[in-house]
């Protein structure tokens, strides 16, 4: 494993230097799922839920949090995002919602973060919107599918 690159040689956290690195076109997918009863995915599929249209603002939640990833992660590098897609499938037989993000830019640096992020607070939303009819949900399985571009090349789970 190679040494972590947030700490400089006298191990003090650091903002990488990506002056130097060539900008290349970077994907990341990154999906999450929230569990929940089966009444509270009838309530989401449905579009019956008090609050509103759940996927619809779970989408732009996470959207925007792709967009705002490096306020909220210290040593995230802020990135022109070329695009952010934040897609849902409903699992009926698991009584859950899947997520899956997709983010890109040409920069300097990897998008994984930003789709991490996405699919956190994507899922985030559907908990906020959803919390007053269930409050056994949980949120599993958020990880990177896969990242393409820059010099470590692609990666797929």
């Amino acid at each position: 494993m190679s040494s972590l690159t947030h700490f400089d040689t006298q191990g003090q956290a650091h903002m990488v230097d990506v002056a130097a690195k060539p900008a290349t076109h970077r994907i990341a997918v990154a999906e999450g799922r929230i569990a929940m009863q089966a009444a509270t995915l009838a309530i989401v599929q449905g579009g019956t839920a008090k609050k509103g249209d759940v996927l619809g603002i779970a989408r732009i939640a996470g959207i925007m949090a792709a967009k705002k990833t490096s306020d909220l992660i210290p040593l995230c590098h802020p990135l022109a995002l070329t695009r952010v897609a934040v897609d849902f499938e409903l699992l009926p037989d698991t009584s859950a919602v899947r997520c899956q993000a997709t983010v890109e830019t040409m920069g300097p640096t990897g998008v994984e973060m930003e789709a991490l992020t996405a699919v956190q607070v994507a899922l985030l939303t559907i908990y906020d919107m959803c919390k007053a009819v269930d409050k056994h949900m949980v949120m599993e399985g958020v990880r990177v599918l896969e990242k393409h571009g820059g010099k470590s090349g692609s990666f797929v789970a």
